[in-house]
């Protein structure tokens, strides 16, 4: 069984994945660098962590990410598991 910290670790380097493979163009290298550079919230998105607060680099990165390219990478993301033939993904509150 996969810890939940696991699932959370994972579907940040999906994310960073996803951006950097998707097909390229101006627009999307910059999404691209945007959605690397959220790599320093990891600490913040792990079920069970300690860290209560994000730092202020993680507001930093977070403020930098236009609102279409999280957008888009959160809705590529939800769509995986039904192009996998696997579940939808449920998650609760």
């Amino acid at each position: 069984m996969v810890s939940l910290s696991s699932l959370a670790a994972i579907l940040v380097v999906f994310l960073v994945v996803v951006a950097v493979q998707t097909p390229t163009g101006k627009a999307q290298m910059s999404c691209t660098s945007q959605l690397i550079s959220l790599n320093v919230c990891g600490p913040y998105v792990v079920p069970g962590t300690i860290e209560t607060h994000p730092s202020p680099q993680c507001c930093g990165a977070l403020q930098s990410v236009q609102h279409d390219c999280l957008c888009s990478t959160l809705r590529m993301a939800s769509q995986l598991p039904s192009q996998c033939n696997l579940p939808p993904l449920y998650c609760a509150n």
